[in-house]
This record gives C-alpha cells, sequence and structure tokens, in this order.
C-alpha cells in the first residue's frame, strides 16, 4: 500500500469536512503500519509521506464571559427559575471550573466535607490523574444544600428520568441559551473566564494552570501532583468565591 493509496482514503474523511477525524484516522493507519513492519506484514510506512497533505483544523475557541459581564450573569442566575439542580450545577461549574463532565458525574463519595474538598478520580479526568479541587465555604454551602435533594443518591447531579445515571450533557448548556447566553458563553468557557480573572489579580500561573488541571504527562510526577500548590489553591479557590459573591452584591446595590 502506497502513500497515493493511503492519501485517496483519507481525502473522503477529508470531503466531508471532518478535519479532525481525517488527522485522527491518519495517525491511526501510522500505527497499524509500525505494527505490520514489526511483524513482517509490511516494509515500509508510508504516512510520514504524506505530512502536511491533509487540511489543517481550525482551532476552535470556546466562548467565555468577560469580568464585567459577570454581574449581568450571576444576577441571571440568582433569578433562573428552572430546576434547582441545574441552577445549582452552574454555580458549582463557576465556583470550582472543573469540566462540564467532570460536575456531571461527580458522586457524594468524592467528597471530604472536613477538608474540605472534592477529590476527582483519575478514571474521570481528561489528564487520567486525580484532581484535588478545594472547595470555598460557598461551594460547600452550595454543595450542602444539594445535599438535601440528592444525598441520597450516588450521584450529585442524579438524571431526572433515570437516577442511577447523572445529569445529561446538554442540561447546563440549555440553561445557558434560556438565560440568554447562546453563542456568548458554555460551561467550558467558565474556565477560561477564571483564568483570565485569577491571571489579572496576580496569581500565580503554575497554581491557576495546575487548578485547571493543566499539567504535564509526566508519568513518573503525575502520582505526586495532584497536592502541588495545595495551600495557595486553597487560597484562591476561596478568593474567587469571594470576588464572585462582591461582584454580585456591588451589581444589586447599583441597582
Amino acid at each position: 500500500i502506497a502513500a497515493p493509496e493511503v492519501l485517496s482514503m483519507l481525502r473522503i474523511v477529508e470531503d466531508r469536512g471532518t478535519l479532525e477525524t481525517a488527522h485522527r484516522v491518519m495517525q491511526i493507519c501510522g500505527q497499524i503500519f509500525m505494527y505490520a513492519i514489526a511483524t513482517g506484514r509490511a516494509e515500509r510506512n508510508p504516512v510520514p509521506d504524506l505530512r502536511g497533505a491533509l487540511k489543517t483544523p481550525a482551532i476552535k475557541h470556546y466562548s467565555f464571559l468577560k469580568a464585567n459581564e459577570l454581574p449581568a450573569y450571576l444576577a441571571k442566575l440568582e433569578a433562573y427559575d428552572g430546576s434547582l439542580q441545574t441552577k445549582v450545577a452552574l454555580r458549582l461549574l463557576l465556583l470550582t471550573f472543573v469540566r462540564t463532565n467532570e460536575l456531571r458525574g461527580a458522586q457524594w463519595t468524592e467528597i471530604n466535607w472536613d477538608k474540605p474538598e472534592w477529590r476527582i478520580p483519575a478514571g474521570r479526568m481528561k489528564m487520567k490523574e486525580l484532581h484535588i479541587v478545594p472547595l470555598s465555604r460557598q461551594a460547600a454551602a452550595t454543595l450542602r444544600e444539594l445535599e438535601k435533594h440528592s444525598g441520597n443518591r450516588q450521584f450529585i447531579f442524579p438524571n431526572e428520568h433515570n437516577p442511577a445515571s447523572f445529569m445529561s450533557e446538554n442540561t447546563m448548556l440549555y440553561a445557558l441559551y434560556r438565560m440568554g447566553y447562546h453563542s456568548r458563553t458554555t460551561g467550558h468557557g467558565f474556565r477560561s473566564t477564571a483564568s483570565t480573572v485569577l491571571n489579572e489579580h496576580g496569581f500565580r500561573a503554575d497554581v491557576i494552570e495546575r487548578q485547571l488541571a493543566h499539567c504535564e504527562r509526566d508519568t513518573v510526577r503525575a502520582a505526586y501532583n495532584h497536592a502541588q500548590y495545595l495551600p495557595e489553591r486553597r487560597n484562591m479557590m476561596q478568593w474567587w468565591a469571594d470576588y464572585l459573591d462582591e461582584i454580585a452584591n456591588h451589581d444589586i446595590e447599583e441597582r
């Protein structure tokens, strides 16, 4: 099998407009050819010859709220008249700035009330490493409020139609649409909002990145990184929660 034959197959995928898939398929083909060479089924790997032949996928950036947009958002969230569970989920997403799937799949056994902190197991993390989320007083109080409703369930945010599972991926997104934030932000966008504000207020970039679980993939260090900068992270998470309260209250006073 020569490079033009592989490229002909990849063009079919590329022509559909699924550029990321085309690049993934090319990568998988390269792995197959390397295995074929190692087992005597092929003499060379034609995939490296195709470097640059496919269109490059455009980088998609998540929409996110700027600092001056947060007071209005917090006011709309406070007035949200939909499901209490969804409202609490959106509040916790902003307070903890974890990924949406990490929040949706959260279980009560992951919460340590004594610390207090939320320990997300490696299996549920994008980087496959245990992640600690220090809980601010506000985040802990929000969870206590929700505990009255779902504390007897496995999941903190059980699915309304199937309590044995957890909240669907579109629940929070549709709530944001309903609040008037279609194309203006996403659940993932709160990570960018928090990162921007915290950087602007002088918190160390390494501490912010560690709390965002943006860490290097060093398997030797991975076992120890979950607690890296933890005292600073605790202070930062409490500052962030206090900051959100302050701007929300300031907006109320102005109105």
